[in-house]
C-alpha cells in the first residue's frame, strides 16, 4: 500500500526512537503514549499481548560506530566506501522523492468488486418471498430454487440477532438473511412478529425512491419537461439576439415590473424568473414578446390561462376560466420567489454533501450527534435523467432528516434545468445544490464543478433556468476560485445574489489546492460581508469547537463540516455543548455498530448488503484513524492538518482505531460483520489513507 502524506514526517522504516511531535504537520501527543511504527505494528499483531516497554531488540554496535559496521559491511577501502555511501544516499532521497508521489492523490485504477460477486449462486427472489410457484423469470429461471442446495453453498451466519426483524418485525430478505438463525423457523419458513409489523404499518423510513415507472419514462424519454422546455425555448431566443448573460441598463422589461409589483418582500432580493433582458434586443426599443413573457412565468403552460393578454402578465388578476369551488393558482402561475418555500439557514450546522462517505447511514449517525441541515451525495444530473438507480439512491432521505437537500452536477443549462423539473416533480426535499466546487479533473474538464466559475454565461444561464422550475430554494457550493493565488469569489458571489440564489457555502481553498494548506476564514469573511443580506456558510479545516467558534467570530451565517464530520462525527455535539469530548474507544466502537446496522437496513442483511456495508465501512474508517482521542494530546484541540504520529492507546481497541493499515481496518469490519470472503479486496479511495 501508499504510505501517508506524512510519512516523511514519521519515523521511517528502520527508526527505533518515538516519533518527534515537534516537527510540523504532526500532532502533539503525550510522550507516555508515543511508539516506533515496529512496535505499534507489533503490538497489533499480537493482540494487545505485547508489552509496549519492552527493550528495543536491535543488534549490537560494532567496535567504532555506524563506520565499522558499514565498513565491515561493503569491504570496500576508505575512499570507496564513502562513494558508495555518497550514491546511496543520492538514491535514498530519490527513492523518498518517488514515495511521497506515490502518496498523493487519488487510485483511480483500484479494482471495484460488485458486491453481488460476493454470492454468485443466489436464490430465486421468489423463493426468498415464499412464492416459489410463481417465479418471475419462469422457465428461463438462472436462480437456484433448491434451499438446501443453497445453504450449502451460503456463507455462515454473521450473527444470532438479526436487526431487521427486531425491528421492523420481518426481515424481506428472509433465508438469505447473514442472520437468518433470527428469524427462521420450520421448513424453512420466515417468522414474522405481527404486533411489531402493525406498528409499522403506514410509516414511510426512506423516501425519494425511485419507481418503476418513473425510470421506465425516463430511459424512454416520455417524461414531460413542460416548464423546462419554456425557458429553454427562451433562452435560446436570447442567444440569438445575442444578449444573454449581457448587462442592459437602459432598458427595463414587463417581467421585471411584475416582480417589483408582486414578488416584494422583506429581505427578498432576488427573483426565481429568467433574466428579463434575455428577451430583449439591445439594438432596438423594448418589446413585449407575449409568448416569451408566458414561458417564463408560467413554467406549466397550461393553455386557456385567460382571454386577455394583461390578466397573464399580471399574477394578481384572476385567471378567466371558469371554475367550480375554491382552487388555487399553482398550475396555472409558477410560483415566484418570494412564494417558494422558505428555509431558515442562519446558525444552522451544516453536514456536507461527502461523495462516497456521506452517504444516508453516515447521515444518520450525524443527524442523532445534533447536525442541523445534511444533503445528500453529489450526483450526476445526466444519470438521474437516464434513470440510473445507483445515481438515484444518492437522493433517499431518511424520515430523521429534518432539512434535507439534494446536490446536483452538471456543466450546461438544458440537462441542469430539466433535472432540476425533474426532481421538483418526484421526490421530497428542501432545498436543491448546485456543485461549483467539486475539483477532480473527469469533472472540471467538462466544464463542471469549478469549471462553472469561470463560464459565467453557462453558471447564469444553468442558476435561472434551475430557479424558474423549481418550488424550493436554489443553493450553491463553491470554492474561493480556480488558481491558487487568483481568488474570483467575491466577485461572482454578487451576480449569485441577483440571479435569485438563496444562500452559498465557501470552502477557503482554491481548485488547485484541493485540500492542501489552511483555508482562508480571513477571505471567507470578506465574501460574507460582499454577499449581505444573503446567508453565505463557510467550510474548511473545522474539527472543534473552537476552530467552529473562530469560524463564527466571522461574518459567516452558519458552518459547513466535511472532513471533520468524517474524523468524528461528535463534532456536532461538541460545538454544541461547546467542550471537548475525550470519547472512548468503545463508544467509538459503538457508533461503528450502529452504523453496520442503519447499513444493514439499508443496503440489505443478505451477502450482497453486508459486504456493501462492509465497504462504506472501510472507506469510513480510512478517516477515522485520523482522530486523536483528547486524553492523549499535549495541546488541546488537535487541528485538521495535523496527523498523528505513532501511539498506543489507553486500550487495544483505541490502539487498533488508530492503525492507517487498511489490514486493520478489515479486522475491524470483522469483528462487526464476520470474516470476509475469500475473493474480497478493497484499496483506499485516496492513496495517502493507507500504507503498511
Amino acid at each position: 500500500m501508499a504510505e501517508t502524506e506524512s510519512n516523511h514526517l514519521s519515523t521511517s522504516a528502520g527508526n527505533t526512537e518515538p516519533n518527534n511531535t515537534n516537527c510540523k504537520g504532526i500532532a502533539a501527543i503525550k510522550p507516555q503514549f508515543l511508539t516506533t511504527r515496529e512496535k505499534f505494528h507489533e503490538f497489533l499483531d499480537s493482540g494487545g499481548n505485547t508489552a509496549e516497554k519492552k527493550t528495543d531488540s536491535e543488534e549490537p554496535k560494532a567496535e567504532g560506530g555506524d563506520d565499522a559496521v558499514a565498513e565491515k559491511g561493503t569491504g570496500e577501502p576508505e575512499p570507496k566506501r564513502i562513494k558508495l555511501d555518497e550514491w546511496s544516499d543520492k538514491d535514498k532521497k530519490e527513492g523518498e522523492k518517488q514515495q511521497k508521489k506515490r502518496a498523493k492523490g487519488q487510485n483511480k485504477s483500484r479494482p471495484h468488486v460488485k458486491p453481488n460477486a460476493y454470492d454468485d449462486k443466489r436464490l430465486c427472489p421468489s423463493v426468498v418471498q415464499e412464492c416459489a410457484a410463481k417465479c418471475f423469470f419462469g422457465d428461463k429461471c438462472k436462480y437456484l430454487h433448491d434451499i438446501p442446495a443453497y445453504l450449502k453453498l451460503k456463507p455462515a451466519d454473521v450473527g444470532n440477532k438479526c436487526y431487521l426483524h427486531e425491528n421492523f418485525g420481518k426481515c424481506q430478505y428472509g433465508i438469505t438473511c447473514r442472520f437468518a438463525k433470527a428469524h427462521i423457523g420450520e421448513n424453512f419458513k420466515n417468522m414474522v412478529n405481527e404486533e411489531l409489523v402493525k406498528n409499522m404499518e403506514g410509516k414511510v423510513m426512506v423516501k425519494n425512491a425511485l419507481s418503476k415507472e418513473l425510470q421506465q419514462n425516463l430511459r424512454k424519454r416520455k417524461f414531460d419537461f413542460k416548464a423546462s422546455d419554456a425557458y429553454l425555448r427562451q433562452m435560446s431566443k436570447g442567444n440569438k439576439h445575442g444578449n444573454v448573460g449581457k448587462k442592459d441598463t437602459d432598458h427595463q422589461s414587463v417581467p421585471e415590473k411584475v416582480n417589483e409589483k408582486s414578488c416584494t418582500a422583506e429581505g427578498q432580493n432576488n427573483s426565481s424568473i429568467g433574466d428579463p433582458k434575455d428577451s430583449l434586443n439591445s439594438d432596438t426599443q423594448p418589446v413585449v414578446n407575449k409568448e416569451a413573457v408566458l414561458g417564463i412565468l408560467c413554467a406549466s403552460e397550461v393553455g386557456n390561462i385567460s382571454s386577455s393578454f394583461d390578466s397573464q402578465v399580471d399574477c394578481g388578476k384572476n385567471s378567466s376560466v371558469k371554475t367550480l369551488g375554491a382552487v388555487t393558482d399553482e398550475d396555472i402561475v409558477k410560483l415566484r420567489a418570494c412564494e417558494k418555500k422558505q428555509v431558515d439557514f442562519r446558525d444552522k450546522l451544516y453536514l456536507a454533501p461527502l461523495t462516497t462517505c456521506g452517504n444516508l447511514p453516515f447521515r444518520r449517525i450525524c443527524k442523532r450527534f445534533g447536525a442541523d441541515i445534511t444533503c445528500g451525495e453529489m450526483a450526476m444530473c445526466t444519470n438521474l435523467l437516464q434513470g440510473q438507480s445507483s445515481e438515484w439512491a444518492l437522493l433517499k432521505r431518511h424520515h430523521t432528516e429534518d432539512i434535507f437537500g439534494v446536490q446536483l452536477e452538471g456543466s450546461f443549462p438544458d440537462t441542469m434545468t430539466k433535472c432540476a423539473e425533474l426532481l421538483n416533480q418526484t421526490i421530497d426535499v428542501d432545498f436543491v445544490d448546485i456543485n461549483v466546487g467539486c475539483p477532480i479533473d473527469l469533472v472540471y474538464k467538462k466544464g463542471g464543478g469549478c469549471g462553472l466559475m469561470t463560464r459565467t454565461n453557462k453558471f447564469e444561464q444553468i442558476v435561472k433556468g434551475m430557479n424558474s422550475v423549481l418550488d424550493v430554494p436554489l443553493t450553491v457550493k463553491i470554492r474561493t476560485g480556480v488558481q491558487e493565488k487568483v481568488s474570483i469569489a467575491h466577485k461572482l458571489i454578487p451576480d449569485l445574489k441577483n440571479w435569485g440564489v438563496s444562500l452559498v457555502t465557501l470552502h477557503g481553498r482554491s481548485r488547485e489546492q484541493r485540500y492542501t494548506k489552511s483555508a482562508d476564514w480571513e477571505y471567507i469573511d470578506h465574501c460574507s460581508k460582499v454577499a449581505s443580506p444573503m446567508p453565505l456558510f463557510g467550510n474548511g479545516d473545522i474539527l472543534s469547537y473552537e476552530d467552529a467558534m473562530r469560524a463564527r467570530e466571522t461574518g459567516v451565517s452558519g458552518i459547513m463540516i466535511a472532513r471533520g464530520a468524517l474524523i468524528k462525527p461528535w463534532i456536532f455535539t461538541e460545538i454544541k455543548e461547546q467542550r471537548h469530548w475525550d470519547i472512548s474507544s468503545s463508544e467509538r466502537f459503538d457508533n461503528l455498530k450502529d452504523f453496520t446496522n442503519f447499513g444493514l437496513e439499508h443496503w440489505g442483511s443478505d451477502t450482497q448488503g453486508v459486504e456493501k456495508t462492509r465497504k462504506f465501512i472501510l472507506e469510513w474508517l480510512s478517516f477515522l484513524c485520523r482522530y486523536i482521542p483528547v486524553g492523549l494530546l499535549e495541546h488541546v484541540p488537535q487541528r485538521l492538518n495535523e496527523r498523528p504520529p505513532f501511539y498506543l492507546g489507553r486500550d487495544y481497541l483505541e490502539s487498533l482505531m488508530a492503525s492507517h493499515n487498511v489490514g486493520d481496518w478489515i479486522k475491524i469490519s470483522e469483528m462487526l460483520l464476520g470474516p470476509v470472503p475469500s475473493n474480497f479486496t478493497f484499496l483506499p479511495k485516496h492513496k495517502a489513507n493507507s500504507y503498511k
